[in-house]
């Protein structure tokens, strides 16, 4: 056994956590230990897998994934996870399914849960509906485990939804643990959560809010700035301030950029457009969704100069802080003629940002493993022996 398996193990058997049977849906509903189960047991498998060892716990069953949205990372890593532990992977297409005819969400959790172990569930385009819908999905299966319908409760993933991405955020904080050699030495670092223009409107303001309510979690002094209107859900924000007090709010990238020791920029839609574009949506009005939209890139417009170049990195920490992005970035001169990155600043930190998102996988899976395992440790220390 390596150092590093060595190491995480013992870490990992002297937390308290207990989320056999329970679903991963927001990283505020999960305690500090539970949270850093997760990330020991991602840590473990990434390890597993880099020294070509198989962390396969099943030897059947299916991981079902339920995207609501577009996706690639996030599409790709639920089905490597569920694959590396030993499952099928089955897409629940509901243009195809039963659900077009008017199918409950109570009888479709159900009816694809029978020899499933995990739902993972990508809903974020609505405003107040997309954790509602993964929260009436798990208390579908529950009731289907305790009916006695269901052999056993497969666990709810939350692959990102209008409050949260937790897979998201804690494959970012592995990346930070990385980058500065321990979670310890992330206490009392800046980052710098600001928003960034965009040419498109509508991103969710779920990547934002899970990493300042996560990084003040985990010690970090944390910045969120954006144009005055961008507000992100207010109950989120008094969380962040709530976990660490040194939680700033400002309407200045260049101030936020200030002795920063890490930088996210990344659009998002301003809260009230996301009520208002979920309103729309619900009523199926096309008109007020166009002139919403019309609206949205004008105002957007005003803001081009939101944008991480060379100037503002010259004021980061020793002008070099790390730069993230949860992928795909609205890159200047590459993707779009104006972004929320310029070409340079990319080019430079793009290898960060593929390790950024090569711990999604891991995160996933550890995810799974933890719902769905009665002795986590006892097991892995099996696979690891």
């Amino acid at each position: 056994m390596n150092n590093l398996l060595k190491e995480n193990l013992s870490k990992l058997s002297k937390l308290d956590f207990k989320l056999f049977n329970k679903d991963f849906l927001l990283n505020s509903d999960k305690t500090d230990d539970e949270l850093m189960a997760a990330e020991l047991t991602a840590e473990i498998f990434n390890e597993l897998h880099r020294l070509g060892k198989s962390f396969k716990v099943f030897d059947s069953g299916l991981g079902i994934s339920i995207f609501r949205d577009n996706s690639t990372r996030t599409r790709f890593s639920f089905a490597s996870a569920v694959n590396a532990l030993g499952l099928g992977l089955s897409d629940l297409d509901e243009v195809k399914s039963q659900i077009a005819h008017g199918e409950t969400v109570c009888e479709s959790a159900n009816m694809i849960s029978f020899l499933a172990q995990t739902i993972g569930i990508r809903d974020d385009m609505y405003l107040g509906e997309g954790n509602k819908y993964m929260q009436e999905v798990s208390d579908a299966v529950e009731e289907g485990y305790q009916k006695g319908v269901l052999h056993f409760r497969p666990s709810v993933v939350n692959l990102q939804c209008d409050i949260d991405h937790p897979t998201q955020t804690l494959a970012d904080l592995l990346k930070l643990k990385d980058y500065f050699g321990s979670f310890e030495n992330l206490k009392g670092k800046k980052l710098a959560m600001t928003w960034a223009y965009s040419p498109s409107y509508g991103k969710p303001l779920s990547v934002p809010q899970g990493i300042i309510s996560l990084m003040t979690r985990f010690g970090m002094d944390v910045t969120l700035a954006y144009p005055e209107g961008y507000d992100l859900i207010p109950e989120v924000i008094e969380q962040a301030k709530g976990y660490n007090s040194n939680f700033k709010v400002l309407n200045s990238m260049e101030e936020a950029f200030k002795d920063a020791d890490v930088v996210y920029p990344k659009s998002w839609a301003p809260f009230y457009v996301m009520q208002r574009r979920t309103d729309l949506l619900k009523k199926s009005d096309k008109d007020g969704l166009k002139e919403l939209e019309k609206e949205c890139l004008a105002n957007n417009g005003k803001h081009k100069d939101w944008e991480c170049d060379e100037k503002k990195m010259k004021l980061t920490k020793k002008g070099e802080a790390l730069y993230m992005h949860c992928l795909p970035a609205d890159i200047t001169d590459v993707s779009c003629k104006e972004g929320e990155v310029s070409k340079n600043v990319f080019e430079k930190y793009r290898i960060h940002t593929y390790q950024e998102a090569s711990f999604k996988p891991f995160v996933i899976a550890a995810m799974i493993y933890l719902t769905r395992m009665e002795n986590p440790v006892k097991k892995l220390e099996e696979i690891i022996k």
